[in-house]
């Protein structure tokens, strides 16, 4: 988990340096980030269902060890476009990470400690996303821009070595017809997902004719994709699955929490820099605590999910995440930095035990067969919202400022901005407030007529 999250982060505060070492635009250089991000997103749910197949150690094992040969290439292109295909197979092994690291914890932790191990999970991930730009400028600063893709080799080794020494050997159970791959579906799912990816990140912030092509071609793929599913004899997602309301609930709530999540990385930079007018080195420096937060946090949300309930926790962190939103909706620029870091603090926290609680209560209860696949829709939901955060929220911050060039723009259009974004980002918030309370009553409901009935059969 560690080493995905650092594989984004890091490579982020090279793009200067690169643009520079290739001699490229700006959104050339931009598909070095691009390439690892669609590769994740497309394939997440893919490589968690075959890891429910064929065995989730043995295709670990080998997404690490992708991950760590990408890195090397990564670090010894000749070329922009190599360097880009590096990225692209390096995303692929962050994939396979990223989707059966959680699905292992529903194997391998007592159901009592799940809270505690997807903290730790939580913790790992923020851990590397506050990493990768102290370390990666450290990196290019002594050594160049290569070091940033090579210092993944030792990392790599390591982790290689721990899963073959540590988790657990897959059973070989009987072959049967529900072990086959559903080839289509997975095609399906990739050209769509990769088509929803396009539209929001390409034209640098400006929607066009092709991004509304690709949306719809997206919209299109959707459909084609239920139809796929709902005929196949072995289907990558299990369309039944969503009939459960604790799933739904589930993801819809990540994708909303981390679209608000991006609004953070894509306002705070223009706003520390714009309205309170900080060098680019203290910018990296306060952009840094909401990570540290998190990473701080994540432990502790997962003993407090296990000790007061998964769903109990989730609207905590719901309501802070709301709170701290409101609060920077209000907020003076005259309160300069702490009257800025103080509510991103609480964002940070609120997030950390809400994708700590929401990911627990989802990989609790969940059948063995399915945990590869459910842990690879969790993280494509957060994905999802994290791309759409991107796109949607940067386009509320630059028509809130009310200029063309938000480079350019005043303190106060900036600080403007700034405000009515997060003033719709906790509208998203309350948004997911309302589907977990409605969610959670009727789950309520369900459970205590089931137990009024079972109790009728005893008697």
């Amino acid at each position: 988990m560690l080493l995905s999250s650092l594989g984004t982060s890091i490579a982020n505060v090279g793009l200067p340096t690169l643009a520079q070492a290739f001699n490229a635009s700006f959104q050339q250089v931009q598909w070095i980030v691009l390439a690892y991000l669609l590769a994740i997103t497309t394939l997440i749910v893919s490589v968690g269902r075959l890891g429910d197949l064929i065995g989730r150690r043995r295709l670990l094992l080998a997404g690490i060890l992708l991950f760590t040969v990408a890195s090397i290439l990564c670090g010894a292109a000749p070329t922009l476009w190599l360097l880009i295909a590096a990225r692209a197979a390096q995303g692929l092994g962050a994939a396979i990470m990223m989707a059966l690291t959680m699905a292992f914890v529903g194997e391998i932790v007592p159901k009592a400690k799940t809270g505690s191990a997807m903290g730790l999970l939580a913790t790992m991930s923020a851990m590397g996303t506050a990493l990768g730009p102290s370390l990666g400028g450290v990196l290019i600063a002594g050594l160049g821009w290569r070091a940033i893709f090579l210092v993944n080799i030792p990392l790599g080794l390591l982790a290689f070595f721990l899963a073959r020494r540590f988790l657990p050997v897959d059973r070989q159970g009987p072959k049967t017809d529900s072990a086959s791959f559903d080839k289509v579906g997975t095609l399906l799912l990739a050209l769509t997902l990769a088509a929803y990816a396009l539209a929001m990140t390409l034209g640098s912030g400006s929607f066009g004719p092709l991004n509304l092509a690709l949306l719809l071609a997206a919209a299109f793929g959707v459909g084609l994709f239920v139809l796929a599913e709902s005929r196949a004899a072995s289907p990558l997602i299990r369309l039944a699955m969503f009939r459960d309301p604790g799933l739904r609930a589930s993801l819809a709530m990540s994708a909303l929490v981390s679209t608000v999540m991006m609004a953070t990385l894509v306002v705070g930079p223009f706003y520390l820099s714009r309205a309170l007018g900080l060098d680019a080195a203290r910018v990296g420096l306060v952009l840094s605590v909401g990570p540290l937060a998190a990473a701080l946090t994540g432990v502790p949300a997962g003993r407090l999910a296990d000790r007061f309930g998964a769903q109990r926790m989730t609207l905590v962190g719901l309501i802070g995440m709301a709170a701290g939103c409101f609060i920077l909706s209000m907020l003076p620029a005259t309160l300069g930095i702490p009257g800025y870091i103080a509510p991103i603090v609480v964002i940070t926290v609120g997030y950390a035990l809400f994708m700590t609680a929401n990911n627990t209560a989802v990989m609790t209860d969940i059948r063995p067969d399915q945990r590869g696949v459910i842990s690879g829709l969790l993280s494509l939901s957060r994905n999802l919202g994290l791309i759409t955060g991107a796109s949607a929220m940067g386009a509320v911050f630059a028509l809130a400022s009310a200029t063309l060039d938000i480079t350019t723009a005043r303190p106060e259009a900036v600080a403007s901005g700034m405000r009515i974004t997060f003033a719709v980002a906790a509208m998203l918030i309350v948004l997911a407030l309302a589907i977990a309370l409605g969610t959670y009553r009727r789950i309520g409901r369900h459970r205590a007529l089931a137990l009024d009935a079972d109790l009728l059969k005893r008697e």
